[in-house]
């Protein structure tokens, strides 16, 4: 089991159209992970559930948004992690 909650990485990085993000979870909990634009408006909400400890991969397909920066927000317990993703199309 992994040891930090966090965001350990998206990739590709920039990407078209699909980009996965990878996280850890040390301990069982609600995860939520969501995708906000450069404005802070939210685009999408990719998790909002209760997970177990683990590594996951979660897909975001941004086919239908503009090229730009977006941001991917993780909250899973007290940890809030961002990870900037650029989308080139």
């Amino acid at each position: 089991l992994p040891y930090k909650t966090a965001i350990t990485g998206t990739h590709p990085n920039p990407f078209n159209p699909t980009a996965t993000i990878s996280y850890d979870l040390a301990s069982n909990g609600h995860v939520e992970i969501m995708i906000y634009d450069a404005t802070g408006r939210l685009v999408t909400e990719l998790v909002n559930q209760h997970q177990d400890a683990g590594k996951f991969d979660i897909a975001w397909n941004a086919s239908n948004q503009a090229s730009g920066m977006y941001f991917a927000k993780m909250v899973a317990g007290n940890v809030v992690q961002t990870q900037k993703l650029v989308l080139l199309k």
